[in-house]
């Protein structure tokens, strides 16, 4: 009953209320970001959804769109400005998102959004996280974020789905409240952002060459729509 009605009721009305309450923070928050970011402060981005309908994640952005001399992005530690950082710090970036709660892209607990070029190197059984609308927050955020593997942060999704109560969200929130204050599994360690699940597969060997080519044309093809 409460997965299938209550949370959604709860989630429009809490997300709703937190717009309300947050609204001089995120105008600030906008027009700071312009400025740091010398343009543009949002960051939009196709991600999957419920049953693996894409949607438009909406966030504050934390890197500028600075390039080389070849037109091409500077990577993503030259790019990631000292407001981004302190954005990610206390994960004020994730705070459009309420937005995407109260259209019903997201819930305000769930599994989070990866990238659809993640979604596609996903196994039957991993992709099964996309049964539930995702999160804001979840169970791999406070269990580690992104100082966990691959696997384990799958694992904890799968998990999550297999029983939402109430009584649960309410203490993911609460974990997630605190995780914020202590800023911490903000990224990977050693890292700037974490690493791309078909990169991590490339990488360590899981995948060929081949088939990592094959499941990002996959995804370019699934962002067109």
């Amino acid at each position: 009953m409460y997965a299938k009605y209550i949370k959604r009721i709860l989630d429009f009305i809490l997300s709703l209320c937190a717009l309300v309450v947050l609204f001089p923070v995120l105008l600030i928050l906008t027009v700071v970001g312009a400025i740091k970011m010398k343009g543009n402060p949002f960051f939009i981005q196709p991600r999957p959804g419920k049953d693996e309908k894409i949607f438009k994640l909406i966030k504050f952005r934390t890197m500028t769109g600075e390039k080389d001399e070849n037109g091409n992005l500077l990577p993503d530690e030259m790019r990631l400005n000292k407001f981004g950082k302190w954005l990610r710090s206390f994960s004020l970036d994730e705070l459009p998102e309420l937005i995407n709660i109260v259209k019903g892209d997201m819930s305000i607990v769930g599994p989070r959004p990866q990238l659809v070029r993640d979604m596609v190197f996903m196994t039957e059984q991993q992709r099964m996280r996309h049964e539930v609308r995702p999160g804001l927050t979840g169970l791999a955020q406070v269990n580690g974020r992104n100082n966990i593997s691959w696997e384990d942060k799958f694992e904890n999704d799968l998990q999550y789905i297999e029983q939402i109560t109430l009584i649960g969200d309410i203490k993911l929130i609460l974990k997630t409240v605190a995780k914020v204050f202590k800023c911490s599994d903000t990224v990977r360690d050693g890292t700037s952002s974490d690493v791309d699940f078909g990169d991590w597969l490339l990488q360590n060997g899981i995948v060929e060459q081949d088939e990592y080519e094959a499941k990002q044309n996959e995804a370019r093809e699934l962002t067109k729509v």
